[in-house]
């Protein structure tokens, strides 16, 4: 067997003093780097959003005459070759193989929509490493490590989450993804 660590959208925007900051994103950050020193995987890939700087992204930004509603549309955030798109320096970038980025055009939730750097998916980029256990940490519990676990389990890898690398919108929230990962078939375990 063959084991990935997909290391979710660990961006300055979603840092404290981001636009869209996550509580704790910066202690996860240094968190991860950390565990990946320690840890012994096939392969690491990172993703993150990269929006479109001159459009909506289907709506994924609220328009400039509304407030976002943080379910459906969002702060402007992560566009592309902005600091706030940029990995948070706590993450050692050294240590991350592949990059995919996700969101160009369209909201972007998952890794698993976003393009390689060699313009590949993630699921080809796993498939060509005969990855079938994938470990996902990051940000946002309960949003993008969610939709991105969901599509990992749906492609068939055994995936756990590893929540003491993760950061979270709201606890509530959270909750509500955690449980919806374990009821999927998703492992979420508090470390590895």
């Amino acid at each position: 067997m063959s084991k990935a660590l997909l290391v979710v959208d660990v961006q300055n925007d979603f840092c404290e003093g981001g636009s869209l900051a996550v509580a704790g994103g910066q202690a996860v950050a240094k968190k991860i780097s950390d565990y990946i020193k320690s840890a012994d995987y096939d392969l690491v890939v990172a993703s993150r959003d990269w929006h479109d700087s001159d459009n909506d992204n289907s709506g994924h930004f609220a328009a400039s005459d509304s407030e976002p509603d943080y379910t459906t549309s969002w702060p402007i955030h992560c566009v592309a070759e902005s600091e706030g798109s940029n990995y948070h320096p706590n993450l050692e970038l050294d240590l991350i193989q592949e990059h995919v980025y996700k969101g160009q055009g369209a909201h972007g939730y998952s890794a698993f929509e976003g393009i390689t750097e060699a313009g590949g998916t993630l699921e080809d980029l796993l498939t060509r490493n005969g990855i079938d256990e994938l470990d996902v940490v990051g940000i946002a519990t309960d949003h993008c490590i969610l939709a991105s676990a969901l599509d990992a389990k749906k492609l068939g890898l055994n995936v756990r989450v590893i929540s003491s690398l993760t950061a979270g919108v709201s606890a509530e929230s959270t909750e509500r993804a955690i449980d919806s990962l374990i009821d999927n078939g998703v492992e979420v375990i508090p470390n590895a």
